[in-house]
């Protein structure tokens, strides 16, 4: 079958459309928010961390605001002292810390401000990825999604049908994004419904951007040796069979790897290894990584994308999952 696939660096944009929040479910009475803080409190002193601001940094989960105005929310495991941060704007997760560790990229020329989609965290790309009758990768990623439910370690997330995006697509559907910070792991759940009566296709992708000490200290291991992909860097897309096991990138790259969805990133410079655990609805993953682009701060990060590139067809009143995990371990 053949396969089109814009590089990822393409982009085009329409603005967004301002979308209310829903904050009904994100109150907390005084007794739950005491406890708490009491029990992040103890978290501290356990690990020698008394001082005030050692609390006030660990217990500031909750709805925040950032310097451009954008609301997020941020999760806090109480156990482990993980932290993630999950924009209303797109939908997008744009941290995952653990033990000090960032493991999610934001490149240093994106924009926060809500003025075009956020360059790096796990960014959505539906109901289309790459170019087609819509615009580039969709828009889930350029309008804010609302929260339906939250706590310390969880946000659900929810995407309907709006005037802006009946334009583009005018299909009943609804995409619910559920984000948990687990003890050993940061797990996402994308949920799409065929609301209407009339089937509709569709294409999913997370459009993950991940930190790298240094390209130079980075291995990507997976089920690649042996699979085809379509090499955009090549004649404008060229299939082409993959005979190592383990990629390395010392030039640009934008892949598109039909059939793999295990892959895990090593590297030596931080002596870290990040799982990315695919376990439904993402089959393929897309390698990207603009090689030289000092200013998109090439050699600091890689894309990673859990794709499900074949369009789904999903029938009135029935639902598709995507599933996929970051697990981070020792090398």
């Amino acid at each position: 079958a053949s396969i089109l696939l814009a590089s990822a660096s393409a982009f085009t944009f329409v603005p967004r459309q301002n979308v209310g929040v829903s904050r009904a479910s994100t109150a907390l009475n005084a007794s739950r928010a005491a406890q708490k803080a009491a029990s992040r409190r103890a978290w501290c002193e356990a690990r020698g961390a008394t001082s005030d601001s050692s609390v006030a940094e660990v217990a500031s989960a909750g709805l925040m605001t950032n310097d451009e105005g954008l609301e997020y929310v941020k999760l806090v495991h109480p156990e482990t002292g993980a932290t993630s941060d999950v924009y209303l704007f797109g939908g997008v997760v744009t941290s995952y810390v653990v033990d000090g560790v960032e493991y999610i990229a934001v490149r240093p020329d994106a924009k926060v401000d809500g003025s075009k989609p956020i360059s790096g965290g796990l960014s959505h790309c539906w109901p289309q990825f790459g170019p087609g009758e819509i615009q580039q990768h969709g828009f889930a990623r350029n309008v804010n999604w609302e929260v339906k439910s939250m706590s310390d370690t969880s946000v659900v997330l929810e995407m309907a049908p709006s005037d802006y995006t009946k334009e583009m697509w005018d299909k009943e559907f609804l995409c619910t994004f559920t984000v948990e910070l687990e003890a050993d792991q940061l797990s996402t759940k994308m949920f799409v419904e065929n609301k209407g009566e009339e089937a509709f296709d569709f294409q999913s992708a997370l459009h993950s951007y991940f930190t790298v000490s240094s390209l130079e200290n980075l291995e990507i291991t997976g089920s690649f040796e042996g699979k085809e992909f379509l090499n955009k860097m090549v004649d404008g897309g060229t299939m082409q069979t993959e005979d190592r096991a383990t990629i390395t990138i010392g030039e640009e790259y934008d892949r598109v790897y039909m059939g793999v969805n295990d892959p895990a990133l090593k590297d030596s410079g931080t002596g870290k290894v990040l799982s990315v655990l695919n376990t439904a609805g993402y089959e393929d993953t897309v390698l990207w990584n603009p090689y030289g682009n000092e200013g998109m701060g090439y050699n600091n990060f890689v894309c990673v994308e859990s794709v499900k590139f074949d369009a789904v067809t999903l029938d009135g009143g029935a639902s598709w999952t995507g599933d996929m995990a970051l697990k981070p371990s020792d090398l």
